[in-house]
């Protein structure tokens, strides 16, 4: 639609935008009647808790640059469209300081006058862990100071609040589940035990019976610019993979080649042993693997591309075949999609019990976010009513609460450090000393200790005294860039009819679309009927193919701080209405809402045994980057090498164990 628009002429460009919608205005929110109908008038300040930014301020710009401080009670972060994540105003300070910039010398940084027992720098889910396990440790008279430099709390568990008319809906724009806590730490498991989390009320809480009930199914969206027409296929493999694959406009050869991958236990490596066949596979991409050992038509690969995107930020080029051919970050067993690869090739390949992913389903609507706001309502008395799992969900965190001076626990968001260094010799100083910097200006706190709850980079530059060969460790680790963007539209009729809940878009600017998942707690409710509205979740990963993991994240990275709001946006518009104009979808009328969570840093950087070298498990890079200097310490889901909340949590406990002086017995290492 618009691709032509723009061969004929501006005029013609203008009237294609207007088609897509791009003249709306979707920024502005009645959010005060709404959820005043949702959830109760009692609970909200009046005023702009509900607009992305004030009447007449551009798109997404931060509260803090409008005059609104988180002692202001019309400050609501989880309210704001537009850029979120890393938005405006989160990161620049840090980058000047990458620059070279300095705020802690000739008399720049001004005393704060303000001592505690311990400052974590970063109140993510790790700093917030780090905070509870101290305070739990030292004592409720303990003095803690958390830094933030973005206008949340919670770090990637992001909460996304939109309003509807009537409906109050929730989506979550980083960290989306508690993955399987059986495998938890006993430390991790017991936070959520005092947080009153109990997994198995979680059961009732997702209704496993919504897709089928309104036969909503996983789709693949083709793209003509890859595969030569639009075309959505609802049911992947079914009733059969062959007739699956007649219905695409895949190449006759490559159609063929897909029911075979699907259907076929094959050996692909015969004559090698499993353990020969394992190494092999290791260090084989999963493109490699379908172009000459499978000979497989190159379309094969085009609708497999970016299969691995949710789960390793890269394509299936940088990707090693053994985890996808083992069923490992599978992201579709929610919506009746196929695991991937057939397991079929795996048990012809004689891997007869491949990685399979258990179903379970521990979802808080906003993902994460409201596990770091049962810790905040923990560590902040009155920052957040009721006691319960199920009332979280709903209710009003008073962020003017968050900093009081008052308050034993503070939390300081806007908050930039620039700088963490002892007073004194580090081996024998009683106290750290952090610089921050604040709307411009910068200020110096001390505690008795501090943790390091940012992300691994950003560590060399906030404590330039590090041994070298830790900085180097630190430096190394990059993370995976991403975004997860929510978009609100009015009804989901068009999903209805096509019967889709899922899509996989295999060459798309997205590479997943889908309904946000069916999970209503407490007072919140899911959406009832394709008349209501709902909240799609789409993904993004900034991939570059052709260059090493790392380069592709770095790359991507810088991507994502150049790309603007507006390219979003056209990108959502236009390919939400290629996949589901033919049911009905009108992006021009349809969306009413859009909030794209940029994370340039995103995932933590996870072990790859395509590219990475073979550590011993005490040279892996996070493993010397995280050891303790001095009174700093370090916890991140960085310092785990695994980008999973509860991985996040350890390494919260292990940092305060190394402050005490003693240490978990089983780490996450």
């Amino acid at each position: 639609m618009t691709e032509n628009a723009k061969e004929h002429g501006p005029e013609a460009y203008e009237t294609g935008e207007r088609d897509l919608g791009m003249d709306r205005n979707i920024t502005r929110r009645d959010f005060l009647n709404g959820v005043a109908v949702a959830i109760g008038a009692s609970l909200l300040p009046d005023g702009l808790i509900a607009q992305d930014s004030s009447p007449g301020a551009p798109l997404g710009e931060p509260l803090l640059a409008q005059g609104i401080t988180q002692q202001d009670p019309r400050y609501y972060p989880p309210a704001l469209t537009g850029m979120r994540g890393s938005h405006p105003g989160s990161f620049e300070v840090a980058h000047g300081l990458r620059d070279g910039k300095r705020w802690d010398s000739e008399g720049q940084d001004v005393d704060a006058g303000e001592d505690y027992d311990l400052i974590v720098v970063g109140a993510g889910i790790s700093g917030l862990a780090t905070a509870y396990f101290f305070r739990k440790l030292n004592g409720p008279q303990s003095r803690i100071l958390l830094l933030d430099n973005h206008d949340d709390f919670g770090g990637h568990a992001k909460r996304n609040e939109f309003q509807s008319g009537k409906h109050f809906l929730i989506g979550y724009g980083g960290t989306q589940e508690i993955e399987n806590s059986r495998n938890w730490s006993p430390q991790a498991r017991g936070l959520l035990q005092e947080l009153n989390v109990d997994i198995n009320r979680f059961e009732r809480f997702h209704d496993s019976n919504f897709r089928p009930s309104w036969e909503l199914r996983h789709a693949v969206f083709f793209d003509k610019e890859t595969f030569g027409a639009d075309k959505l296929v609802t049911g992947e493999g079914l009733p059969s993979w062959q007739e699956y694959a007649a219905k695409t406009p895949l190449s006759e050869k490559a159609r063929k080649d897909l029911a075979r991958l699907q259907t076929e236990r094959m050996d692909y490596l015969p004559g090698l042993s499993l353990d020969e066949k394992r190494k092999r596979l290791e260090k084989m991409s999963f493109k490699t693997f379908l172009l000459e050992y499978a000979k497989t038509d190159p379309q094969v690969v085009a609708y497999f591309q970016q299969f691995s995107h949710g789960h390793a930020g890269v394509g299936i080029e940088a990707d090693a075949a053994l985890t996808l051919l083992l069923g490992a970050g599978n992201r579709y067993i929610y919506w009746g999609g196929p695991a991937g690869p057939s397991p079929m090739i795996a048990a012809g390949m004689g891997f007869d019990q491949p990685f399979e992913v258990p179903f379970y389903f521990y979802h808080f609507p906003d993902g994460n976010a409201s596990i770091a706001r049962l810790i905040v309502r923990s560590l902040v008395p009155g920052s957040a009513p009721g006691n319960t799992m199920e009332d979280i969900v709903t209710a009003k965190m008073d962020y003017t609460r968050l900093d009081l001076p008052s308050s034993l626990v503070r939390i300081r968001l806007n908050s930039t450090a620039v700088r963490a260094k002892h007073v004194g010799d580090p081996e024998s100083a009683r106290a750290v000393e952090v610089t921050y910097v604040f709307n411009g200006k910068a200020y110096k706190v001390r505690g008795a200790g501090c943790v390091m709850a940012c992300y691994n980079m950003i560590i060399p530059y906030l404590c330039p005294e590090l041994p070298e060969r830790q900085k180097q460790a630190l430096a190394a680790q990059v993370k995976v860039p991403l975004t997860y963007t929510n978009v609100q539209i009015k009804d989901w009729k068009a999903f209805h009819k096509l019967g889709v809940a899922h899509a996989y878009c295999p060459g798309g600017y997205f590479a997943e679309v889908y309904m946000d998942f069916p999970v209503s707690m407490g007072e919140y409710r899911y959406t009832r009927t394709p008349e209501d509205p709902v909240v799609l979740h789409l993904v993004r990963t900034p991939c570059k193919p052709g260059l090493p993991a790392k380069e592709q994240h770095r790359a991507g990275r810088a991507e994502l701080y150049t790309t603007p709001f507006s390219t979003f946006e056209r990108n959502i518009r236009d390919q939400l209405g290629r996949m589901f104009g033919p049911g009905g979808f009108d992006p021009a009328r349809d969306i009413e809402a859009i909030t794209v969570n940029r994370w340039p840093h995103g995932y933590a950087d996870s072990f790859r045994t395509l590219d990475d070298p073979d550590y011993a498990p005490s040279e892996r890079p996070y493993v010397i980057g995280r050891q303790r200097f001095g009174r700093i310490s370090i916890a991140n889901s960085d310092s785990a090498g695994a980008a999973q909340t509860q991985a996040a949590i350890d390494q919260g406990y292990r940092a305060v164990q190394e402050i005490f002086g003693g240490r978990d017995e089983k780490p996450n290492s």
